[in-house]
């Protein structure tokens, strides 16, 4: 292997970043022109993302057809799919986005030999793609033989384009953008110019843009940097014949093109989205700001953000949302370019006060103009902000990705605007800025700026008139065609299919070894316990002999994970079986208020905007929520990040809030209304409705999940509501039953994930917990989800719903049933290994579904803490026919009518590696990984290794048998329930075909699911049938606390 100094990529700097354990190295080829920027870190996953700076001046959708064109097959390897079979096998998997400004393909590896093994493929395949005719027509756009529009990329866009988000910024762009500046256009592609986009203007686009000059490999983890030069060395002589020659003249995108102007003159435009519920909108407001590349101004602007907007203490969140309840929520972003889009959005506001709420933002910006700024907020902002920015820097991660594409996008080409990476110095600067600079500022890029404001209005006509003229356009295409112009079209689908999917030839998959585990550096903590911890077995390490020295007597459950790093994050963990049934939906109101009411310190009362500042002041960040992230759905969590040495003060923050937190009635009262503000938007998510429905029916009122659910909170609330006004001592004495019921040291497990040597009492600080408080009672046992099920969660099969939504095009499946429901189960390791074979990119449920145009998506999923095991058909033209294209495949390979193969194998079982990889891929996430382990779900220590050595030693009878005994029972009507979502005009086709196979589906409304826990009884109304104007409120594209999609992770 070469030196470094013979390769054609000369270093054109490398530094240490002062606030992160990260080195930077940029390159930069003298052949090419390519650059490459690594970011070394510690850890067991090394990330790439090969980003191309990618500008267009239509709407054809050219840039994003070849984020999945290449994947189709390259110059050496022209076989569809080769590239994601190859990754399967190296602990690896590809990915990629299309945004405005760029094109990133991503590689996920777990160790530096699977990185380093597809990356020459990989980058063959971006550079140097087949593009066949072939490719084109089934992935971007196609008529099939029913006479249907099709295409991966055109149903992609088809799920999106009259989506309320992307008709607000199409609209911006057009107002902020003059003709022939690339930002002005859609990437993504209109699905009119999808419709007549040519491969040979896709191949052009290709030819201008997909050049090694204009790429940037960013790569982040453990790198063998003399292995990285050799391999880009050797993949830049195989290409030198297919690319332009790296001397010919080239228009750098962005930066060398016509550029966008400051914008002349404030556009308010009103715009239409199709919905049937009318109540509530949306606004957006755009500015033109200051360019990216200027680290002050872009640091400055980004304080005065977090200023406005950060918090409910924050000036536009306070009045807007908490004083004035205008709007539910005031969210904000910056989009680094050449002229930064800086963007506010006020959610949920009433549609009658668009243009009164826009105006009122403005008329707050020039009350804080005309008022004396806080500058000691606006100096806890600047502090809060970098510390934020070297936690998540520690992390690691991602978090360099960004900064670095941004700069080869826009920064200078010398390294010089990429230099500044290396320090924080920017916010020294603004530690002194004066309240004259803040404001001139504000006043420049935001409440003086000229704007484009988009009011985003519902319109149930709007939904109406595209449906029919989608109809109609449809009708007249099948009418032109006729059945012989179909059938001709059917015919040339078939042969671009067959052409696409040929074999790949076994030997040169197998020509790819499967790489040594031994570069994947799995990240090891050390564990101490303290307390009620101490129970669960003696440890002998130096970190508990720290924890021992104290001889603190503290009774809390104290688990330690030591890691190296300059914060503590700690979690407190609190069971739910104490909370009165009756009480449980109240949960989620108990948990906003929890960091925004009132405080009661010392006798003296602190107002609930001083208590979020000084929380901010004090932390890096703190939140209260469902604790499924930690492993178990049924628990709450608390968590706060800080910096060790507010170890201390972090404990007396939590202290404070237990115990002297005030229920506020107008607190209570505003919060209950942002709620139900947010409500009306969260029944637009077809997948989310169906997982929606499936925790109300598998789960028992008992279960937090099934309270916090938004078919209970939408009718739940309401009441809830009116109480307030009408019996408001009632709502407030029960959040103080929630409260108690909580908050005693036998309810609370903790974790703490910090250097334990930095922190000088780490067990004693906990005692201010406890002082005067009984604390002999033993730790309550820990809830499960396990325990919360319901008859039908116990034992699926019988059900079946069709919930037809007016909100989606397409439609949605769950199936579950019933799995393994312990990590200990010695089905488990087949079930893994039998998932991951059939979950494969480019495996048997991908080719079959996704690679037919059954749906977007269709996969496995296990959760083990409910015992199920689900099946999910996400974004089909018919959801039955991807349920039924799946339970054929599952059962040939049960039946051994399809043979299972050896080389997927070893992809299945190296994507289970990967995901364990996924699980540590930080300190603290290793941390938090042991935790779960070890506490949650009390496993071994070293459960992971245990794991993987029985998921390697699986055999193919073990997997057939998992497929027969535990998979293929999703797919039949007597051991399996079955939710569906889906656009009215699919419901009768979609019910049909289940009855086909014996199902029994039952029509229903969303609302029918809606469970008030008798509180409308109570209060004296019919709570689950109240204002029926009202009914679609309940709807929710989650589930309380958990994600619509949860399954295991590998810990």
């Amino acid at each position: 292997m070469p030196a470094l100094n013979t390769s054609h990529f000369k270093t054109l700097q490398r530094f240490k970043v002062d606030y992160a354990p990260a080195t930077v190295t940029q390159y930069k080829s003298e052949r090419t022109g390519m650059h490459v920027v690594t970011v070394d870190q510690s850890g067991p996953k090394v990330l790439g993302y090969f980003a191309l700076a990618t500008e267009i001046l239509d709407d054809s959708g050219s840039p994003h057809t070849l984020e999945h064109l290449c994947f189709m097959g390259s110059k050496s390897y022209q076989y569809k799919g080769v590239l994601d079979k190859l990754a399967n096998r190296a602990y690896a998997n590809t990915n990629a986005w299309t945004a405005t400004d760029h094109t990133a393909y991503t590689l996920d590896a777990a160790g530096w030999s699977g990185f380093a093994q597809i990356l020459p493929v990989y980058l063959e395949h971006v550079i140097v793609p087949t593009l066949t005719d072939a490719g084109c027509y089934t992935e971007v756009h196609h008529v099939d033989g029913s006479g249907h529009d099709a295409g991966v990329v055109y149903s992609e866009m088809q799920g999106v384009q009259n989506s309320q988000g992307y008709i607000g910024e199409l609209c911006a762009n057009r107002l902020l953008y003059p003709e022939g500046v690339g930002f002005r256009y859609e990437t993504g592609g209109l699905m009119e110019n999808l419709r007549v986009l040519t491969a040979e203007r896709i191949r052009q686009f290709h030819r201008d843009m997909y050049q090694p000059k204009n790429l940037c490999l960013v790569i982040i983890g453990t790198v063998d940097h003399q292995e990285l030069l050799h391999i880009l060395d050797e993949f830049e002589s195989t290409i030198l014949e297919d690319i332009p020659k790296p001397d010919a003249p080239f228009t750098r995108p962005w930066i060398e093109s016509k550029q966008a102007r400051p914008l002349e003159k404030t556009v308010i435009e009103t715009v239409d989205f199709p919905e049937e519920d009318e109540s509530s909108g949306e606004i957006n407001i755009y500015f033109l700001g200051p360019d990216c590349n200027d680290d002050l101004l872009m640091a400055a602007i980004s304080v005065i953000l977090d200023y406005l907007a950060s918090s409910s203490a924050s000036v536009l969140e306070n009045v807007l949302v908490e004083k004035e309840q205008l709007c539910s929520a005031v969210y904000y972003s910056k989009e680094p370019r050449p002229m930064t889009v800086l963007e506010f959005s006020l959610a949920s506001v009433e549609t009658n006060k668009l243009a009164q709420v826009e105006s009122r933002f403005f008329g707050l910006l020039d009350e804080v103009l005309n008022h004396p700024l806080d500058m000691k907020y606006m100096a806890d902002c600047v502090h809060r902000s970098r510390r934020q920015i070297k936690f998540a820097a520690e992390i690691g991660g991602s978090f360099f990705t960004s900064p670095v594409i941004s700069d080869f996008l826009f920064g200078n080409r010398d390294g010089s605007t990429l230099s500044t990476l290396a320090t924080l110095k920017e916010y020294d600067v603004l530690d002194s800025w004066t309240e004259s600079q803040w404001k001139d500022v504000l006043r420049q890029w935001i409440s003086n700026a000229t704007h484009v404001s988009i009011l985003l209005r519902p319109s149930a006509a709007m939904s109406k008139q595209l449906k029919e003229a989608e109809d109609a356009r449809s009708a007249d295409q099948k009418k032109r065609l006729g059945e012989a112009g179909m059938a001709k079209l059917q015919e040339k689908l078939d042969q671009a299919k067959a052409e696409n999917d040929r074999e790949i030839p076994r030997e040169l998959l197998e020509r790819f070894k499967v790489p040594d585990t031994s570069s994947i550096h799995f990240i090891k903590t050390t564990n101490a316990r303290s307390g009620a911890a101490r129970k669960m077995g003696e440890l002998h390490n130096p970190i508990q002999k720290i924890i021992d020295s104290e001889k603190s007597s503290v009774p809390l459950f104290i688990h330690f994970e030591h890691i190296e790093s300059n914060f503590v994050h700690f979690a407190v963990l609190l069971g739910t079986t104490s909370i009165p049934l009756n009480l449980k939906p109240l949960l989620s109101v108990f948990m906003e208020n929890f960091f925004t009411s009132p405080l009661n310190r010392n006798g003296e009362r602190l107002e609930f905007e001083q208590v979020v500042m000084e929380l901010e002041r004090d932390t890096v960040g703190y939140s209260m929520d469902g604790a499924s992230g930690l492993g178990n759905p049924e628990l709450l969590r608390i968590d706060f990040q800080v910096e060790a040495e507010k170890y201390l003060t972090a404990i007396n923050w939590l202290k404070d809030l237990m115990t002297g937190g005030i229920i506020d009635l107008e607190r209570i009262k505003a919060i209950t209304a942002k709620m139900l503000a947010d409500i009306p938007g969260e029944n637009r998510s077809g997948s989310g409705m169906s997982h929606a429905i499936e925790l109300m029916t598998h789960t028992s009122p008992d279960s937090i999940g099934h309270a916090r659910n938004t078919h209970v909170q939408g009718v739940y609330l309401k009441t809830i509501k009116k109480l307030l006004a009408t019996s408001p001592d009632t709502v407030l004495d029960q959040l103080a039953d929630i409260r108690d019921n909580l908050f005693h040291h036998s309810n609370m497990r903790v974790m703490v994930i910090a250097d334990i040597k930095k922190l000088s009492k780490p067990v004693a600080s906990w005692q201010c917990l406890f002082e005067g408080y009984d604390t002999s009672k033993p730790l309550i046992p820990m809830d499960t989800r396990l325990s919360r099920l319901s008859e039908a969660g116990r034992k699926p099969g019988g059900l079946s719903f069709v919930v037809p939504m007016p909100t989606v095009d397409s439609s949605f499946c769950l199936a579950v049933t019933a799995g393994p429901s312990s990590f200990t189960d010695p089905r488990l390791p087949a079930t893994m290994v039998a998932i991951a074979y059939l979950n494969a990119v480019e495996g048997p449920l991908w080719t079959g579904i996704r690679g037919t145009g059954l749906a977007y998506g269709a996969s496995f999923s296990r959760q083990t803490d409910s015992g199920h095991i689900s099946f999910d058909v996400y974004r089909s033209p018919d959801a039955f026919k991807a349920f039924a294209k799946g339970r054929e495949v599952v059962e040939g390979f049960a039946t051994g009518t399809i043979p299972l193969d050896s080389i997927a194998l070893e992809g299945a079982i190296s994507s289970i590696v990967l995901n364990f990889a996924d699980g540590q891929a930080s300190m603290n996430t290793a941390a938090q990984a042991s935790f779960i382990r070890q506490v949650v779900r009390n496993l071994d220590v070293d459960w992971n290794e245990i794991i993987l050595k029985k998921v390697r030693n699986v055999t193919f009878d073990e997997i057939k048998e998992a497929m027969k005994d535990i998979l293929l029972p999703v797919y039949h009507a007597g051991t399996s329930n079955i939710y569906v979502t889906c656009a009215p005009n699919l419901e009768e086709s979609i019910v049909n075909g289940f009855k086909d196979l014996e199902f029994k589906p039952e029509v229903r409304t969303l609302t029918s699911f809606q469970d008030d826990y008798g509180l409308g009884t109570l209060a004296g109304t019919d709570g689950t049938n109240e204002e029926a104007e009202d009914d679609d409120d309940s709807a929710d594209d989650m589930s309380g606390d958990e994600s619509a999609s949860e399954s295991d992770e590998e810990m």
